[in-house]
């Protein structure tokens, strides 16, 4: 307790002592502040990047499933039959109950051979089109800019009504903002502007060749009217919603069995989750951040040492102080305590000084890249302790010698 009523007094001395020794002290700062800034700068990068990619997987839906015919079995004696494996009569079986995990189901389903032409007038658009159902849109965690969705009755009916992503739009109606009502048409067939589909960004996993292409160039119709144009009644491949997050693997399980037991293991199938793809992106950048780490964190050590050096430098000059505190009754511990308070307050302000330029980086590479760059909670938390752990091991060893000094010694060798 009497250590605690102390600590003002000595937080003033170290102050003291350091502005006597200004230029070592603000030397010792600066080494501490570039580790801190360094610090800061990875993990800024690493958690604006992890949100940057993680709002661009968020477009395909966070609940997201995929179900589709493996593409080749592993049996090289199997008689290989065609088609998808999956039909309207399986889409019917796996509305029930067999599915708990499930809430939401779409078929996809894709035109075969050449790709149709898009045409309005005399402009064409190279959009891909889409066969969908009215679950399509919530499942996909797509939202419209104007206008509004497919209704059951217009899927059952097959009635020519298209979803136009941005893209198409500007393509096929340059100029006007507000395309509904318009006609469009699909492979000579004419189709009516029901809603338009607001922008999604997928820049970073296009640039990496994982989007598929400009997200916003793509129409989307009622899925019997792509299959009429196949010619069969063949969904390419599912996309389902799980109830939550931690059901998309045993959702994409359930969907799985159905199709299996309903073709006896004649058509295979696999799964995809974009709770997977998360998972696998948090470990990577993870894993990433955790290196780049380390080797910012070498600054640090370096700047831990000099301060190390200048801690022990003081207590040389200052052992005439040291011996005449001891000889008028200070505790060692008081000593001690000095001694690393000096320390601590010199990594703190650096700290401090690293962090408000770390966070300054950010600012300047969001400015240049564009990308939400931002330090995380975590980061910052981290910064400020290392700051003080820094200023404790640094100080320590130190302080120690200084505390352990005899008053008789002290005065003599001062």
């Amino acid at each position: 307790m009497k250590e605690l009523r102390i600590l003002p007094d000595l937080f003033r001395e170290a102050r003291l002592a350091m502005l006597a020794n200004w230029g070592r002290s603000m030397l010792s700062m600066i080494g501490i502040a570039v580790g801190i800034a360094a610090v800061m700068t990875v993990d800024t990068v690493s958690t604006g990047g992890k949100a940057f990619v993680m709002q661009e997987l968020e477009t395909f839906g966070l609940k997201s499933v995929w179900v589709y015919r493996a593409n080749s079995s592993k049996d090289p004696h199997r008689r290989t039959r065609t088609g998808t494996g999956i039909t309207n009569k399986d889409l019917v079986a796996l509305q029930g109950d067999c599915c708990p995990s499930v809430s939401l189901i779409s078929p996809i389903v894709s035109p075969s051979g050449s790709a149709p032409i898009v045409q309005a007038g005399n402009r064409y658009s190279n959009a891909h089109v889409t066969g969908v159902n009215m679950n399509y849109l919530t499942i996909n965690n797509d939202q419209l800019r104007v206008g509004r969705g497919l209704r059951e009755v217009e899927i059952r009916n097959r009635r020519p009504v298209a979803m136009i992503g941005e893209t198409v739009a500007s393509d096929l109606y340059p100029g006007i903002s507000d395309p509904l009502g318009r006609t469009l048409r699909i492979s000579g067939r004419e189709y009516q502007v029901i809603g338009v589909l607001r922008s999604k960004s997928r820049d970073l996993l296009a640039s990496i060749g994982s989007a598929g292409g400009d997200v916003n160039n793509r129409i989307l119709v009622s899925y019997p009217l792509i299959q009429a144009l196949n010619g069969n009644d063949d969904v390419s491949y599912i996309q389902a919603q799980a109830t939550t997050v931690e059901s998309a693997e045993a959702a994409a399980t359930q969907l799985k069995g159905v199709l299996s037991r309903r073709y006896q293991g004649v058509f295979e199938y696999e799964s995809g989750t974009l709770a997977s793809y998360i998972k696998t992106t948090d470990n990577i950048l993870g894993g990433v951040t955790i290196i780049g780490i380390i080797a910012a964190s070498s600054a640090l050590i370096v700047g831990a040492i000099g301060v190390g050096g200048i801690m022990s430098t003081a207590v040389a000059e200052r052992t005439r102080e040291i011996g005449i505190r001891a000889a008028i009754g200070a505790h060692r511990s008081h000593i001690m305590i000095q001694f690393i308070v000096e320390s601590v307050l010199i990594c703190l302000i650096g700290g401090l000084a690293g962090l408000a330029v770390g966070m300054l980086i950010g600012v300047v590479l969001d400015f240049f890249t564009g990308f939400p760059l931002f330090p995380g909670i975590l980061g910052v938390s981290i910064a400020l302790v290392v700051s003080i752990l820094v200023g404790l091991v640094a100080g320590y060893l130190p302080a120690r010698r200084a505390a352990q000094m005899k008053p008789v010694d002290a005065l003599r060798d001062s």
